[in-house]
């Protein structure tokens, strides 16, 4: 089986980028995406959302962390900075036991647990700053290959 997700949204922050001890890159990004439902459809808050800056929708942000690897990872460190719009298409990564991925858990500086969304990218596509489309970013989309991926040339035979 297989799944696949497709996120949309702007970076919280710069992307943080790292090398492993082999030398591969790796880039972390924090990507926001926003929902909303307009108060004429939904008179009263849901739990947990809050009142749009409008003041005529209630929203709910969800937070990502996404990781890229070697050069899908440089070239987005590269090019992206806080606030870039960006499509992301990829896997769910979390933490495994047993067996079953489940999101990763952890505690914030007050002691209360959290969990979070994780996933490693495969696709990420610049779509541009905050609110316009950006020109000249560098390529339009960037594919890091499947896990076991080799080169032609790469082949001994």
């Amino acid at each position: 089986m297989f799944h696949k997700v497709v996120v949309i949204g702007n970076l919280g922050g710069d992307p943080e980028m790292r090398y492993t001890p082999s030398g591969t890159a790796v880039t972390n990004l924090n990507v926001a995406t926003r929902t909303s439902v307009s108060k004429e459809r939904t008179p009263e808050c849901p739990d947990g959302w809050k009142e749009s800056y409008n003041g005529r929708n209630w929203e709910l942000t969800t937070w990502w962390r996404v990781t890229a690897w070697r050069q899908l990872a440089e070239t987005c460190n590269q090019y992206l900075t806080k606030g870039s719009q960006v499509y992301v298409e990829g896997e769910v990564s979390g933490q495994a036991t047993n067996g079953t991925q489940y999101p990763r858990v952890w505690q914030d500086k007050a002691g209360v647990s959290k969990a979070s969304y994780e996933m490693t990218a495969r696709v990420v596509k610049f779509i541009g700053g905050r609110g316009e489309r950006a020109e000249g970013l560098g390529p339009e989309a960037l594919e890091e290959p499947p896990p076991g991926f080799v080169e032609e040339d790469e082949i001994p035979f």
